[in-house]
C-alpha cells in the first residue's frame, strides 16, 4: 500500500518561508508525478505545484516566483520550498501522489500539513 506521510507546516509571519516534504512508502507501481494542493478554509482545493518523474514542474500563478517544488528520488521524497509567504497562503497543504500501479490510476493523499501565515 501507497502512503504520504507529510511534515514541515506550521505558523510564520508574512515574508517568512516554510519547505513541507512529503515522504512515499509502499512499491509496486510507477510513479508519474506528484504534487502539492491546498485549501483554505471555506475554499476548494486547489493545486499548488507538481512534478513528473522526468522532472517538469507545474506552478499555480498564484505562487510563481515565490515556490519551488524538487524531489529527492533516493528517499521517494517530495519538497515545498515557500518563500515571501502571505497571509492568503494560510491552508491545508496536501501532497498528492500520481502513478500506476496493475495498469489502474493510482491517486494518494497525504493527511495534510496545516500552514498558517501571519500577518
Amino acid at each position: 500500500q501507497v502512503q504520504l506521510v507529510e511534515s514541515g507546516g506550521g505558523l510564520v509571519q508574512a515574508g517568512g518561508s516554510l519547505r513541507p516534504s512529503c515522504a512515499a512508502s509502499g512499491s509496486d507501481y510507477d510513479l508519474s508525478g506528484m504534487g502539492w494542493h491546498r485549501q483554505a478554509p471555506g475554499k476548494q482545493r486547489e493545486l499548488v505545484a507538481s512534478i513528473t518523474v522526468d522532472g517538469s514542474t507545474t506552478y499555480a500563478d498564484s505562487v510563481k516566483g515565490r515556490v519551488t517544488i524538487s524531489r529527492d528520488n533516493a528517499k521517494n521524497t517530495v519538497y515545498l520550498q515557500m518563500n515571501s509567504l502571505k497571509p492568503e497562503d494560510t491552508a491545508v497543504y496536501y501532497c498528492k501522489l500520481v502513478g500506476v500501479r496493475q495498469y489502474r490510476l493510482l491517486e494518494v493523499w497525504g493527511q495534510g500539513t496545516l500552514v498558517t501565515v501571519s500577518s
